[in-house]
């Protein structure tokens, strides 16, 4: 089965269950400084899940571009993908356990064919704060009768060896679903729940368990040994942590379903490698072709073309949604999955001609032709952008491989400090020493880079202090006033400017825009003149809900890179009394842009604009930092 058969029939099956499907959102989130990346379906639905009404009714269904960064080393294996498809489904206050656990079932084995007799679930044990799931088990074990199977609840991991366990209890660190982890972990505010996993078991034949470390111990499905593969997730989003550190019912009880598109393909082919599916079979195509080697077994070849393949296919996906290299947040990230491509490459020999990487751009448009056509839209601009960023790396490599000539002994700091400096993975420097015969102490190096990210957390908290997400008046006027900039550096500068990202706290506003040189002193003038100008107008400011075909049709800017519902709300500053905003043009307002709010009622009442700062953000796009103040 392909990939875009199962996605079809996950899609249609809810719909036919009264769901609206909804537009994969961005893998840069909108207005949510708190991560780099969406790295889950539920992500942008946040604000929905805690009570606001989503325009597109209570039953939705999509599937998310997600990454995962944290999933960076475990790349290599059968199944671990930094970038992949999760397929989801929820429910907004509207059906619950009864409902989910049986449509995910019948889904699983009526829609893609799988054998009930090899699908195991987990369900949360219970805590302190929360009891025990029983309304799930309860379910689960008359869903398991019905197709004729004792379903047994394992309470134990020694109860896992019983022929009739079918059920499995589990703490919070495997059974509870928010975007920190565990009860404990979650911050005040944060959405949580207790969830119930389905695992596909590919057999006792393989032999994975015997051949494993956890071989002394009964195998059951959160074995790490590779005999289970989760597949599905159903979470019950129902509980929102409170500042004193307890967990409080929200006013909805929510179902949150997430299932990897790349999981359930290996699972409906009965095949644990995900790299041979079609999802990547293009690109292992291309990279045996290019280094003369043979994708097979669990050897270093397999482990290296998988983490090649991975990571080019999670670059280019993040550079169709505007991330560009850099040294700073999501490009960091995008520039290290380079590097680290690279790296692999050299270890299948690729290493005469480094712009080899931009080739590997082709087979991810073709494998996301159907289903994302903006891969294929961009991919001769991520082509060439990916062969200049190789290009750039080489040079750095010669660099650093010059400063390593000069190092008697290379001990973890300086491992470090090559990674730091020039760009160098771990594997790397490890490869590089041992050709002297040295060996790099992992554990110095590891505790170098754990100061570098507390100081990189408590950077970013800085940042981010006083984000969007708070909703605060300060906040509330400069995302304002970050509309009003946009359409003067449009109106003042280049009407072809668009947005590529923002950041916006309560002290200052921050936008990125595509534009290939730096702004005059002159244009900086008129661009802030103008701003000023609206502002002492004090244009009314409406949010108006439209489809989103007519928001474009009447020009309303949009999020570059972002995936809208059919019905969107925009904002119109300035909006000429008398339009029908479904039929207005660029004429009958000073500024009209998609966007999920706050913002101010007038103009008027944000005060005096100054820009601040105006630089470089990267290849061909420019930043802006802007302030508010009363005088």
């Amino acid at each position: 089965m392909t990939s875009s058969e199962v996605r079809t029939k996950f899609l249609a099956y809810y719909k036919a269950r009264g769901h609206t499907v909804i537009p994969s959102a961005s893998l840069v989130p909108e207005n949510d400084p708190t991560t780099l990346f969406t790295s889950s379906g539920m992500q942008p639905l946040i604000p929905y899940l805690l009570g606001q009404k989503h325009p597109s009714g209570t039953r939705l269904v999509d599937s998310q571009k997600s990454f995962r960064s944290q999933d960076i080393d475990e790349v290599g294996d059968n199944r671990h993908t930094t970038f992949f498809e999760m397929l989801g489904n929820w429910s907004l206050g509207d059906y619950f356990k009864n409902e989910q656990l049986p449509w995910i079932f019948a889904f699983l084995t009526g829609e893609l064919g799988l054998d009930p007799k090899r699908l195991y679930v987990s369900v949360f044990q219970g805590n302190e704060s929360v009891s025990k799931d029983t309304d799930s088990i309860e379910i689960w074990k008359k869903i398991y009768k019905e197709v004729g199977i004792t379903a047994d609840v394992a309470e134990s991991r020694s109860a896992a060896a019983s022929k009739d366990a079918r059920i499995f209890l589990y703490d919070a660190r495997k059974n509870w679903w928010s975007r920190s982890g565990e009860p404990e972990k979650m911050p005040p505010g944060e959405p949580g729940g207790p969830d119930s996993e389905v695992f596909f078991d590919f057999g006792k034949a393989l032999g994975l368990h015997e051949q494993s470390q956890w071989s002394n111990e009964p195998c059951h499905p959160n074995c790490d040994c590779g005999r289970f593969m989760e597949i599905a997730n159903s979470v019950f989003m129902q509980y929102q942590k409170q500042a004193d550190g307890s967990l409080k019912e929200l006013s909805q009880k929510n179902v949150d379903f997430g299932g990897g598109l790349e999981r359930m393909v290996a699972a409906a082919n009965d095949n644990r490698d995900v790299f041979t599916s079609d999802l990547f079979s293009p690109l292992i195509r291309v990279i045996e072709h290019a280094s003369g080697k043979t994708y097979g077994e669990e050897t270093e070849t397999t482990r290296a073309m998988r983490i090649l393949a991975d990571h080019i296919k999670a670059a280019v996906m993040m550079m169709v949604d505007g991330v560009l290299p850099s040294n700073k947040g999501q490009g960091y990230i995008l520039r290290r999955l380079v590097r680290r491509s690279l790296l692999y490459g050299r270890k299948l020999g690729l290493t005469k001609d480094l712009t080899y990487i931009g080739k590997l751009a082709a087979p991810v448009a073709e494998i996301y032709a159907g289903s994302y056509p903006d891969v294929t839209e961009k991919i001769a601009e991520i082509t060439l952008l990916l062969q200049e960023e190789a290009l750039r790396f080489g040079k750095t490599l010669e660099q650093g491989l010059s400063e390593i000539k000069k190092i008697a002994v290379l001990d973890g700091k300086i491992a470090f400090t090559l990674y730091e400096t020039y760009g160098f993975p771990w594997e790397m420097t490890v490869e590089i020493a041992s050709e002297t015969g040295q060996t790099v102490d992992r554990a110095q190096f590891e505790e170098e880079f754990n100061k570098h990210k507390a100081l990189s957390r408590t950077a970013a908290a800085g940042m981010f202090k006083g984000g969007l997400a708070d909703h605060g008046e300060d906040t509330t006027k400069l995302h304002t006033a970050h509309h009003l900039l946009l359409a003067s550096l449009q109106k003042c500068v280049d009407p072809s400017i668009k947005q590529r990202g923002s950041n916006i706290t309560a002290e200052r506003l921050r936008i990125d825009f595509n534009f290939m040189r730096k702004l005059t002193p002159e244009e900086l003038e008129k661009v802030a003149d103008l701003v000023n100008q609206k502002i002492k107008e004090n244009l009314k400011v409406t949010r108006i809900e439209m489809p989103r075909e007519i928001a474009e049709t009447i020009g309303a800017q949009r999020e570059f890179g972002q995936k809208y519902p059919d019905r969107v709300g925009v904002y119109f500053v300035g909006l000429r009394d008398g339009i029908d905003p479904e039929q207005a043009t660029p004429d009958d307002y000073f500024s009209a842009e998609f966007c999920g709010g706050p913002h101010v009622g007038f103009t008027g009442t944000l005060g005096h604009f100054t820009i601040r700062k105006e630089e470089s953000a990267g290849a061909g796009i420019r930043r802006i930092y802007g302030l508010l103040s009363t005088t």
